[in-house]
């Protein structure tokens, strides 16, 4: 009797940091009969970046150790095991599938410069023999439903919106089966500490409206209390725009980020509430959301590199500045905005703004200061718990006039203050002194 032929497969894990809803870690099941997976902490991401900010500052590294040792766990529960470094991927790949006679690589697919940068050194160095394998693993609209071409994105997100609606229908959530324990290997690879990635140990602030931990199960306690235990997506669009408390807006979006949690896997679940409790504006307003989200992704597909120059998608030939002490007093919350101070200070404590401070903070750096965008938004991409490439470089380039607003608006912040912070309790939590 002929003995069935064993296949390995490796799951690389990038912002995909779950185990369900995950097509990379269900292709290498249905198609190995056995699977490991890694993550690295890629020391590239721990860098200065051009503009002299740390790519990822200590309130994201704290959040992204904590979400490892969660998908750790839960590969365990199934009989995987994750290796984990402190290296560049290019570094340790190729040795992996030659130590553990890899067959084919499973990972999410990516396609801004820094990742396909990072494969292209990656596929230098392996064996031709394996496999390379990716999926789109990050959206709510699959691309293969959306699209064949890419350049045929609308460039306003109205009626992209309205397409995806009219005509394409979200996927299941996919799962897998446990291993059996054979399937476990010795594993003597350390998930790095704060220290090790070049931060000191700190306490979360204690005036944060994000006190979450990260990882998976995290984000699936968050999602239940959200919808079913407070029922607080019920009163969604009236609260969004709130600046104080736990429960104003969702707070999904740090695991969305870095994938612990999945778009689906939100809608799927706003559905089932809509099912038992009725739907109304606030939970469409939640998968409204997530429509955004997606939209900055297709923008980001179609339009490439773009989305990281000064002139934007629009090529717009603006002249920005780029004045070192007027930059450092946005960021430090010392210009003459007060609301702009106050969320720059939540940002600088804590790692978390609002939405509606974002686009205050935002659009006062690039249209009263007339700072280079891509600075603060490389800031934001240091400081921010729920940094995406797409949306924060998507969401600046809207802002700073260069992107998808058809309208090219300005905000007025002090407008804004007295429609959102009218008593002024946001401003005097941050600025510690009685201004008003």
């Amino acid at each position: 009797m002929q003995q069935k032929q064993e296949n390995k497969g490796l799951v690389w894990f990038r912002n995909n940091l779950r185990v369900n809803d995950n097509t990379s870690l269900l292709k290498a099941s249905k198609n190995n009969t056995k699977v490991i997976a890694v993550y690295f902490f890629d020391p590239k991401l721990f860098e200065i970046d051009g503009f002299g900010f740390k790519k990822t500052e200590k309130y994201r590294a704290k959040f992204l150790i904590e979400t490892v040792t969660q998908l750790q766990k839960n590969l365990s529960e199934l009989n995987i095991t994750l290796l984990t470094y402190f290296d560049a991927p290019e570094n340790k790949l190729h040795k992996i599938c030659s130590d553990f006679s890899i067959d084919a690589i499973y990972t999410q697919k990516e396609w801004t410069k820094e990742e396909v940068d990072t494969n292209i050194l990656i596929k230098k160095t392996l064996s031709s023999d394996v496999k390379f394998i990716e999926d789109y693993d990050q959206f709510l609209y699959h691309p293969n439903t959306v699209s064949k071409d890419f350049k045929n994105i609308p460039n306003v997100f109205t009626q992209f919106r309205k397409q995806l609606e009219k005509t394409v229908k979200v996927e299941s959530e996919v799962s897998i089966s446990k291993f059996s324990k054979e399937n476990i290997i010795d594993n003597s690879t350390k998930i790095p500490t704060l220290v090790d990635l070049g931060f000191s140990n700190f306490n979360t602030n204690s005036k944060t409206v994000f006190p979450f931990l990260g990882g998976e199960n995290e984000a699936i306690k968050r999602l239940n209390y959200y919808l079913f235990e407070s029922k607080k997506v019920s009163f969604y669009k009236k609260t969004r725009n709130g600046l104080i408390g736990l429960d104003y807006s969702t707070k999904f979006s740090a695991w969305l980020a870095n994938g612990s949690l999945s778009a689906k896997t939100i809608y799927w679940k706003i559905k089932e509430f809509e099912a038992e409790f009725g739907a109304n504006q606030s939970t469409y307003w939640v998968i409204f959301e997530l429509i955004w989200r997606d939209y900055f992704k297709y923008v980001s597909l179609k339009h490439n590199a773009k989305i990281f120059k000064i002139g934007g998608i629009l090529d717009n030939n603006y002249h920005w500045y780029s004045d070192k002490e007027i930059i450092q007093k946005w960021i430090d919350g010392e210009t003459k905005d007060t609301f702009v101070n106050a969320n720059m200070i939540e940002l600088k404590e804590t790692g978390w703004m609002s939405n509606r401070g974002r686009q205050n903070v935002a659009s006062y750096f690039a249209k009263e200061l007339l700072q280079d965008w891509r600075i603060g938004a490389a800031y934001f991409e240091s400081m921010l718990l729920d940094y995406d490439v797409h949306s924060n470089y998507g969401n600046w380039m809207y802002v700073a006039g260069v992107g998808n607003d058809p309208r090219n608006r300005k905000f007025n912040t002090k407008l804004q203050a007295e429609r959102y912070d009218a008593n002024h309790k946001f401003r005097k939590l941050w600025l510690n002194k009685t201004l008003f």
